[in-house]
């Protein structure tokens, strides 16, 4: 098969698409053709070694995935050849990774994909909206008619908590830094979009729900504590999933005074029976209309080096290159 791999850690420059052996399919594992997969920050993080994790060179980049079954291990039994499905968590934790077109993935760790639902909408989706769920449902536990703020609403994961807040029930504020990607995140659900360089952000909110937003979602790799919390209502919620070099100053007083919650989480260290409840919500509302990743752009597995490159510069250096995810089509 081929696969974009690298035989060490480093830069962009240390992946490589070549021919790889196929993958065998354990016991409890299903052998996918990839039709689909979608470039994470997190997958430049393990790349380039600043997120260590057990890599079994050569190792294949990628967490996401949306493809085709094609067998099946001794063991496995609700996937069957022929079957399409999705998932993610791949290219962590010592699994290999997705770009590639053929992948090895235990059967926990993939959910049919829904009739309507291309393979490149199913990749794109996969870990932001796992990650929104989880960060929504099992964390904040946002409740309909709650307002949630969402600093970075036009971003692969903003734009999922800004739909999948709306499936909910909840009224959203979010911020965007131009007016196109403003529009684009009023069109996917946003009540209100908000350019987040603006002085007068926190009044702004205010003035938007008088008192104090339930939840701030956070996004950013440095987090602005003080204008969170000002920003929240009582017995408010500051959802964290970004910023793993940040040190940000807490104003302690405010916080505990009115009684909030910080909470914070990695998407790839939950449960796997808590991810494929969130994916049975997924799978409705991307049947529904109601959930889609922006794309940015679809590349082939030889340009997975300059995706890589393109990502790690929005990320780290934050660009404003990227409009929506980058999708790998085998």
């Amino acid at each position: 098969m081929r696969a974009a791999s690298i035989n060490r850690v480093g830069g962009p420059s240390e992946i490589t698409c070549g021919e790889l052996p196929d993958p065998v399919p354990g016991p409890r594992q299903a052998l996918v053709r990839v039709r689909a997969a979608a470039i994470n920050p997190i997958d430049t993080y393990v790349r380039a070694g600043t997120v260590p994790m057990p890599l079994e060179f050569p190792f294949v980049v990628g967490c996401d995935l949306a493809g085709e079954v094609v067998a099946v291990g001794d063991e496995v039994d609700r996937l069957r050849p022929g079957m399409r499905v999705w998932g993610s968590n791949q290219g962590l934790l010592g699994r290999q990774g997705t770009c590639a077109e053929l992948a090895a993935v235990d059967e926990q760790w993939l959910y049919p994909t829904p009739d309507g639902v291309t393979d490149r909408e199913a990749a794109a989706a996969a870990l932001v909206s796992i990650t929104a769920h989880l960060g929504l449902v099992t964390h904040a536990r946002l409740q309909p008619g709650e307002t949630i703020f969402v600093s970075g609403g036009s971003g692969g994961v903003g734009s999922a908590v800004v739909q999948i807040a709306r499936a909910l029930g909840g009224r959203v504020i979010a911020t965007a830094g131009t007016p196109d990607k403003r529009k684009a995140v009023l069109n996917v659900g946003a009540d209100l979009a908000l350019d987040y360089r603006r002085p007068d952000l926190v009044a702004a909110v205010r003035e938007a729900a008088p008192g104090g937003v339930a939840v701030h979602w956070e996004t950013r790799r440095e987090p602005d504590f003080d204008s969170a919390i000002a920003m929240l209502a009582e017995g408010g919620r500051l959802v964290l999933m970004a910023g793993r070099e940040a040190r940000p100053a807490l104003p302690v007083g405010p916080f505990y005074v009115k009684g909030c919650q910080l909470l914070g989480f990695v998407m790839f260290k939950a449960d796997a029976r808590v991810q494929a409840a969130a994916a049975a919500d997924i799978n409705r509302w991307l049947a529904r209309g109601q959930l889609r990743a922006p794309v940015d752009r679809v590349i082939t597995l030889a340009h997975v080096a300059e995706a890589h490159a393109l990502q790690e510069a929005a990320t780290v250096g934050g660009s404003g290159g990227l409009a929506g995810k980058i999708v790998v089509e085998p």
